[in-house]
């Protein structure tokens, strides 16, 4: 049974998290569950994303990181569906959804957060993970008659589970409204895992937060994927925190990437070094403790 400590009040956030395990997880050789071909993204005469190739296989815990404009976040619209890419192919497991839209991602098992939570303000925060629910039953009935439900991890078939999974019980009557920012990203990750994913975009959901409340959520996402069986993948501007927790890390930088490898081949990897992470972040930056 997975257990966190909660954001316990409205007032004054207390988010904390098991520490994560101290070897790192072995590199994921499972089933591709998505592949992006040669993605290209471009806005008028403006290239957001530039030819990024890239492959999710289940159970992988991936970090995307580089500096503002790198394309990150269009690219990961172009993974879930909001953007159709102006080039390149997206298949999810094995269906090509290219173009297709976000709806049809979903139903593949794919669930996404956004820079900014996307939550109903006005429905109380039990209510917006019951939406969530609601979509998942909504799947088609093959997805049923294979098994699927039987195969759903007990945190995932309620909500009030799914609150107890991300520390929100005490808040489930409350509007969204009403609860702190760093409470409405729990939320909406709540939202995303009420649709039972197989794999999980996780936009900059440590944004806003303080030092400590991202240690605990990046511990929180590594749970979430080691005890849901799911597939993570993550932007995240706290690199230092991200490289602690993450098996992989893609690198983009003008829309190209640049760097596909393990945390300690990404920050020994000169153009990486030079694009954005900088000296400090440079090898045998992310053994033991991060400066």
């Amino acid at each position: 049974m997975l257990h966190v400590n909660t954001l316990a009040t409205t007032a004054a956030p207390a988010f904390t998290a098991p520490a994560p395990s101290a070897a790192p997880a072995p590199t994921a050789t499972g089933p591709a569950l998505l592949e992006a071909r040669g993605i290209t993204v471009r806005f008028g005469g403006l290239v957001a994303v530039d030819d990024v190739s890239a492959t999710l296989r289940a159970g992988e815990l991936v970090g995307i990181i580089g500096p503002n404009g790198a394309g990150k976040t269009t690219f990961f619209n172009a993974i879930s569906g909001v953007q159709v890419p102006t080039s390149g192919q997206l298949l999810v497991a094995g269906d090509d959804l290219t173009g297709r839209g976000p709806h049809r991602y979903a139903r593949h098992g794919l669930a996404r957060t956004f820079q900014t939570p996307r939550v109903f303000p006005d429905m109380t925060v039990e209510a917006n993970i019951a939406f969530g629910l609601k979509f998942a039953g909504r799947r088609p009935r093959k997805y049923w008659l294979w098994g699927e439900e039987a195969s759903v991890p007990w945190a995932l078939r309620d909500a009030e589970r799914i609150l107890q999974l991300i520390g929100l019980q005490a808040q489930a009557q409350l509007p969204a409204a009403a609860i702190t920012p760093s409470q409405q990203r729990l939320l909406e990750i709540g939202m995303a895992l009420a649709t039972r994913p197989k794999l999980l975009l996780l936009d900059e959901v440590a944004a806003g937060l303080t030092e400590a409340e991202i240690e605990a959520m990046a511990r929180l996402i590594r749970r979430l994927r080691d005890e849901l069986d799911l597939t993570v993948v993550w932007i995240e501007h706290a690199v230092r925190t991200l490289l602690k927790h993450v098996e992989r890390v893609i690198v983009l930088h003008q829309g190209r990437k640049i760097a596909d490898g393990t945390p300690a081949q990404v920050t020994a990897n000169p153009e990486v070094v030079e694009a954005y992470l900088g000296d400090e972040m440079s090898e045998g930056s992310v053994q033991g403790e991060m400066p």
